[in-house]
């Protein structure tokens, strides 16, 4: 049953929510509802909504869902020499028949391996922005790594940086440095967690470039399968999880135009919204603009068009 709560405009079926009958919900994240397959394997489908400062926006970006879902299982595939992964498969033909009478779940849906999630975000930072920039202003470092002084907002660092990340009891990501994410997980994970995000980073910045994107930082996750191995989990280097930028219009002491939800934060810092609930809605040419960037950053990355 299609759940009223998602709408039409414009011809394009806005998904803000998923209520399926016969498939148990396990958790409704703030874009994504993950569903229980079976033991072994969970449904995820990316919704159309958008979050900033924590908060889920009342305004969805049309599409979002399907551009966050194709995008990651591009990156999926294209880093599977660097590491295993959790997609089992994006093809909705292919899935159970209690997802497929499900039509509206078409293109937003991946069938994924269980993992025991490390509590941890892999952060990677090849340039100065967001709030690597600010902690830099106050302390010349990012999450324990002492940086060179003089540098300007959005520069290139002499080589990426992994700065893991935390969240706190309000939900808030906090920067960690190494020796914080050892005490959570173990040293040895978090060497094996820090190569692999360093590698990832490298190569998907090094294509991106290419292509003629910036991929300034990424944020990753990783969990443990059934036999124990370490593997790449939930989503990955998205519009939501990354920041990028034209390559093109890259000049330091900004923060470049970005095809990223950094557009939406700017929006509403630029209202004086106060970060707290209620949030604001989204005016439609900010919505619009916003679906743009989306399409233009996995249309450009993997030369397809959705």
């Amino acid at each position: 049953m299609i759940n009223p709560v998602i709408l039409h405009h414009r011809y394009i079926m806005l998904v803000t929510r998923t209520d399926i009958d016969n498939i148990k919900l396990v958790n409704r994240g703030k874009v994504r509802d993950i569903y229980e397959i079976d033991e072994r394997h969970l449904l995820i489908v990316a919704t159309d909504r958008i979050s900033a400062f924590d908060c889920v926006l009342p305004t969805p970006i049309p599409r979002k869902g399907e551009i966050l879902t194709a995008i990651s299982a591009f990156w999926f595939r294209f880093l599977e020499d660097i590491t295993a992964h959790h997609l089992v498969t994006d093809n909705f033909d292919e899935m159970p028949d209690s997802v497929r009478m499900h039509e509206y779940l078409r293109g937003r849906s991946m069938i994924v391996k269980r993992a025991k999630v490390f509590p941890v975000e892999c952060v990677v930072r090849g340039y100065l922005a967001g709030s690597g920039w600010k902690d830099y202003l106050s302390t010349n470092s990012v999450c324990g790594h002492k940086l060179p002084p003089g540098l300007r907002e959005s520069e290139k660092l002499s080589e990426p940086i992994f700065t893991p990340a935390t969240k706190s009891q309000k939900g808030h990501d906090e920067n960690i440095t190494e020796e914080e994410m050892a005490e959570i997980v173990g040293r040895n994970i978090t060497e094996k967690l820090k190569s692999l995000s360093l590698q990832i980073y490298q190569k998907a910045s090094d294509y991106a470039l290419k292509r003629g994107i910036i991929i300034a930082d990424t944020k990753l996750e990783f969990g443990i399968d059934e036999s124990g191995q370490i593997i790449l989990v939930d989503e990955v280097l998205t519009p939501d999880s990354s920041r990028f930028w034209a390559a093109k219009d890259y000049k330091t002491g900004i923060s470049p135009a970005s095809f990223d939800k950094q557009f939406v934060r700017d929006y509403l810092e630029s209202i004086g919204w106060n970060k707290k609930p209620p949030a604001p809605e989204l005016p439609p040419k900010i919505v619009q603009a916003t679906q743009k960037r989306y399409l233009q950053a996995y249309e450009t990355l993997t030369g397809r068009k959705l």
